[in-house]
């Protein structure tokens, strides 16, 4: 017993392994203190271990008032910072360095220095300490120097270095952007995988209906034909309406935009009501002479869905309100049912939600109409919120007033 890999493991001294590695390394803590130092390093910095540890790093190796811009100590803060708070790791290839000599104060070493620091983090996930492992590369740059021997190929030299240097802080840049990008391209993904298992769902009700009524149909002699063929309908009208409402996503999520033109917003909301057999009364009110520019079929589509949504929660009533409040035009639809609690009035508008008295007055229902009406009003400038109201839910539509119109109104008291 006790001679497995786990004994054998148990009895390693991490804390020698540390001081015997071959890089220069220091662990800091995050307030970059000092904790502990390898032996490397210390021969490195012709620095005694307890002059080290327990104090600032940059107190001990302060910035050169000698360096150009002193913009080492600036490099290696900012790549530390960058490791606490992306709690990745960083590398800093070429930074110019220059450190104060032990045994004479004050008296700065031309130093050059590639670096990676890494995070270490703790039980609840934050950084809890800093590796910084570094190489000393400054007879490199000096070979570099000795391979011509004019002022000029030096000045190179040190324009080199900071080439690199900004290059380094380039792809610190890019790697952030990138990351940044993969993170909203799987969000993304997220949500298109998520649309279309609920889309699917939704449309294997109607298609399971159709199914069942089609099978009655063949199976069942006698039977009222006229009352299936209504049920297939209906089902019919349920698989289209879920197909149109993909088929306005889609078109949304492209670039592609149809011809705009100026509506008078108070004629064409006349116009859509009286098109529709609506399940409950609506009232108007009205305004004229509040224009908008945007493609009509997209208009219609937005308040087709504002208006469907009134109709299933109304038990008695739907109001249309249009007025000009500029740089706005104004529509509300209004309705009497239940309300939107204060909690979902933005949740509503999220693809596939529905509430659970949704699911009760429309168990087919696909949940995409205020989606797509947002969305609609977003793409032609414009915004859609649910305002609260006592006794109903109320839906507030803004688009910008066509320009002659901004230019006219007055604005409202």
């Amino acid at each position: 017993m006790g001679e497995g890999p786990a004994a054998a493991s148990a009895e390693i001294d991490y804390e020698a392994v540390f001081r015997a590695g071959q890089a220069p390394t220091v662990l800091l803590t995050p307030d970059f203190v000092i904790a502990a130092v390898n032996d490397v390093f210390l021969r490195l910095s012709g620095h005694r271990r307890e002059n080290l540890v327990g104090r600032g790093f940059f107190d001990v190796f302060p910035p050169s008032p000698d360096e150009p811009g002193r913009e080492g100590a600036g490099i290696l803060r900012t790549s530390l910072e960058q490791v606490l708070t992306t709690r990745r790791r960083d590398f800093v290839p070429l930074q110019r360095y220059d450190v104060e000599a032990a045994d004479r104060p004050g008296v700065f070493e031309e130093r050059y220095w590639s670096t990676i620091n890494t995070p270490i983090s703790g039980p609840d996930g934050e950084v809890r300490w800093i590796v910084l492992r570094t190489e000393d590369v400054t007879e490199f740059v000096r070979a570099l120097r000795r391979s011509g021997a004019t002022g000029e190929q030096e000045a190179g030299t040190d324009t080199l270095t900071m080439q690199l240097q900004t290059l380094n802080e380039q792809l610190r840049r890019a790697h952030r952007e990138q990351r940044e990008t993969t993170s909203a391209l799987c969000e993304t993904i997220e949500r298109q995988r998520r649309l279309v298992c609920d889309a699917s769902h939704d449309l294997r009700n109607p298609i399971t209906g159709l199914l069942t009524e089609l099978e009655v149909a063949l199976s069942e002699p006698g039977v009222d034909l006229r009352r299936i063929l209504r049920n297939l309908l209906r089902d019919a009208e349920r698989l289209n309406d879920i197909v149109a409402d993909l088929l306005d996503l889609a078109r949304l999520d492209s670039v592609a935009h149809e011809d705009q033109r100026l509506l008078d917003l108070a004629e064409f909301v006349a116009g859509e009501v009286g098109r529709r057999t609506p399940r409950a009364d609506i009232l108007t009110r009205l305004d004229p002479g509040v224009r908008v520019r945007v493609p009509a079929i997209r208009l219609a589509r937005l308040l087709g869905n504002l208006l469907a949504n009134a109709e299933r929660h109304a038990r008695t009533t739907i109001e249309i309100v249009v007025t000009a409040d500029p740089p706005d035009a104004v529509l509300e639809v209004l309705d009497d049912g239940p309300g939107i609690p204060p909690e979902d009035l933005e949740q509503v508008f999220e693809r596939c939600y529905r509430s659970m008295d949704a699911r009760v007055r429309d168990p087919g229902g696909a949940g995409l109409g205020l989606s797509i009406a947002r969305k609609i009003a977003e793409e032609y400038g414009g915004s859609l919120h649910a305002a609260e109201h006592k006794g109903g839910a109320r839906l507030v539509l803004r688009l910008p007033l066509a320009p002659d119109d901004a230019a006219e109104q007055a604005p409202r008291q």
